[in-house]
């Protein structure tokens, strides 16, 4: 099984590209299903990741990224480099994907996949919004294809 995650906030123009890029995920399996695969929308919802990852051999997640490299920049990076342990805090808010992924294998151990990638993508514009902007949508639209090239091969 793979499962596919799209995190991220579409009222925030750019940082909602992993959500656009699941949705069109959904729409292209629709349409050329393929067995197996799984992909969902989990929003900001750290704890959604960390069940719907469970029970997978493989899982991909697709997320903005804000750490000042050039916008538009597409980073796949092993799972092992992002994980973190949540700080203590008393509201499920702060609780993110990179805590899902590391709270995710000592909470469900043999059970959470072992082989995780993730795509980020260096956001231009982070304000409120509903777009992407035009070199984080080019972006997507390459991770898109290279996630579509996964499925087809």
């Amino acid at each position: 099984m793979l499962t596919i995650i799209g995190c991220g906030n579409l009222n925030r123009s750019d940082d909602g590209v992993g959500v656009i890029i699941a949705q069109h995920l959904q729409q292209y399996l629709a349409a050329h299903p393929v067995p197996h695969v799984r992909v969902y929308d989990c929003g900001t919802a750290g704890m959604e990741v960390m069940f719907q990852a469970r029970g997978t051999h493989q899982l991909i997640i697709v997320d903005a990224s804000a750490t000042g490299s050039e916008p538009g920049a597409i980073f796949k990076v092993p799972s092992s480099e992002l994980e973190a342990l949540p700080e203590p805090s008393y509201s499920l808010h702060d609780f993110r994907w990179d805590n899902a992924l590391a709270v995710g294998r000592k909470i469900f151990q043999e059970d959470f996949p072992k082989d995780i990638i993730v795509y980020l993508i260096e956001a231009e514009n982070l304000d409120f919004g509903l777009e992407l902007s035009p070199v984080v949508q080019h972006s997507a639209e390459k991770v898109l294809q290279e996630i579509i090239s996964r499925l087809i091969d």
